[in-house]
């Protein structure tokens, strides 16, 4: 029987129209039910949601006949169920939202980082969704056509489906205004239109940092001007998907703090990320632009503060347990400490506080100068958080222990999240204590701030990613903590009046001109105001 439907030749059109049938039917499950959440399935709603599909299904079928023709018509059909597929399993599973920045974290993944994504569900999906199909097209025999026939043929599909959403448009326009005017969000989920969009925009964002070849200098003025006070040695964590508002230090009801509460330290309670994801954070957070000028070519064709940092004579180091800087070490000395070639704490995966050691080293190595340390840490990441931490700081139980989150309840996935925050705390307070060891001959400071926050199965939402100004507050709010040795303090006391100003508004946009305010560096691009020290 399928041997002889695959023999029957069909036509192009009808190939397109059939696979755009297929991915809203098999691959919107999370657009339908994010839509029905909004949109309740009653007698009112129910011609406007009939609607949503058939204009979903125009748009498809025109993106598909405008990439379709001859010879990529198999390819390109391939390539969106593949690309669907992954995508609802993504959607489906953790109700996020595949855009050019999320893409731009998986090219920058590792392997590691892949390996907790892997599951059978995601097989499942693939396999059903994406391969499975993609075989039938293949084999599909499609009917010989001259140039001019197939675009004919092209063109009456691109009018036919551009004049159904014409008239979709127009007969529920009051429907479609509120549509796209309040709930924006729910488009990102249409797939794969949102995907390809995506994919396109990433695409046009390499290639813009590529033709723009050299890095551009900043702060060439800059002068490392320290007074005559001790060396200092600062160690700047920058913590990965950690929220605020878990942290005993601002008011958690849980203690996932136990160390550090015994700290004499600075807490900041109102701090927020330039991004949701470590690929926009991160090279944002090191850079002279704010989040309003974060540009992804420009911010990756500028040098950033730890390159003037390094220019100025400053001893820099970035050390990385995590999959790498997202471009901001690529000019400055860099250790990978993901494997245990160079990390000694290693179980099932390699631990932060194994960085802690090449403090010790960094300082012999160095006997001239003031030193800056970047350790950036696994911390948090998700969606594996039962293995963010060694088995003996499981307190809070029981814990999620499966990758598919919506698997498990969320008091679960708090209860392991909540953990890998009592490693953090360990590893901070063990920064704390190393850097106490070298109090005797150096001003020591430790400055801790996350690169964003994750939600945790609020509202159905998990991990991160979402557009910044549609994500939650969960996803945006992060830790800030400093401590200062004595020496420290007394050689600059400002820093001991940082209680006042804590719960002060800050972001990743202080960070830049905190930092040369924190290491004695002058240059016009510095601004008082935005040291959060000052």
């Amino acid at each position: 029987m399928e041997a002889a439907l695959l023999s029957k030749p069909v036509s192009s059109s009808a190939l397109i129209a059939g696979a755009s049938a297929f991915l809203l039917l098999f691959t919107n499950f999370r657009f339908s039910a994010n839509i029905l959440q909004q949109y309740p399935l009653t007698l009112e709603n129910s011609l406007f949601l009939v609607s949503l599909g058939v204009l979903l299904f125009c748009v498809n079928t025109i993106l598909l006949s405008l990439a379709c023709y001859k010879s990529t018509l198999k390819p390109v059909i391939i390539l969106c169920l593949l690309l669907a597929a992954s995508t609802a399993y993504f959607m489906d599973t953790y109700n996020v939202i595949i855009d050019d920045v999320m893409i731009d974290n998986i090219a920058r993944t590792d392997h590691g980082e892949v390996g907790d994504l892997l599951s059978l569900r995601l097989f499942i999906y693939v396999l059903a969704l994406g391969i499975l199909p993609a075989l039938i097209v293949w084999r599909t025999p499609v009917k010989t056509e001259t140039w001019l026939r197939t675009g004919l043929h092209r063109l009456q599909l691109i009018t036919f489906s551009v004049t159904v959403a014409a008239v979709v448009l127009f007969s529920f326009s009051d429907n479609y205004a509120t549509f796209f005017r309040e709930h924006k969000l729910l488009r990102y989920y249409a797939n794969p239109t949102y995907i390809v969009y995506s994919v396109v925009s990433y695409i046009q964002q390499q290639t813009a940092t590529q033709a723009s070849g050299a890095i551009m200098p900043i702060a060439l003025d800059a002068m490392h001007q320290p007074d005559s006070g001790s060396r200092k040695l600062i160690v700047f964590v920058v913590g990965e998907t950690a929220r605020a508002d878990h942290f005993f230090l601002n008011g958690y009801e849980r203690n996932t703090n136990p160390q550090l509460s015994k700290v004499e330290l600075t807490t900041f309670t109102n701090v927020w990320s330039c991004g949701t994801s470590t690929a926009v954070s991160l090279p944002c957070m090191f850079s002279p632009y704010t989040r309003e000028q974060y540009q992804y070519d420009k911010i990756q064709s500028t040098e950033n503060v730890l390159d003037v940092l390094l220019r100025v004579g400053i001893n820099v180091v970035w050390l990385d347990n995590n999959s790498d800087s997202k471009g901001v070490a690529l000019r400055i000395p860099y250790e990978n400490y993901k494997t245990d070639e160079m990390n000694e704490v290693c179980d099932v995966e390699c631990r932060d506080t194994g960085m802690l050691d090449y403090i010790d080293a960094f300082v012999a190595l160095h006997p001239t100068g003031d030193m800056f340390l970047v350790l950036h840490q696994m911390g948090n990441h998700g969606p594996a958080y039962n293995l963010r931490y060694p088995p003996e700081f499981e307190q809070f139980v029981p814990t999620c222990q499966t990758k598919i989150l919506e698997h498990c309840s969320i008091d679960e996935i708090v209860n392991s999240y909540d953990n890998a925050l009592l490693y953090t705390d360990h590893f901070l307070n063990a920064a704390i204590e190393r850097l106490k060891t070298h109090s005797d001959k150096f001003a020591t400071a430790m400055i801790y701030i996350g690169d964003h926050g994750e939600s945790l199965g609020e509202f159905g939402l998990y991990l991160h990613g979402l557009p910044f100004a549609l994500a939650p507050d969960t996803q945006k709010q992060v830790p800030l903590i400093m401590w200062f040795n004595e020496r420290f303090k007394a050689e600059a006391p400002e820093v001991t009046r940082l209680a006042a100003t804590s719960a002060a508004e800050y972001s990743h946009d202080n960070i830049f001109h905190t930092i040369l305010g924190l290491t004695d560096v002058t240059t016009s691009l510095y601004e008082p105001a935005m040291d959060i020290i000052d």
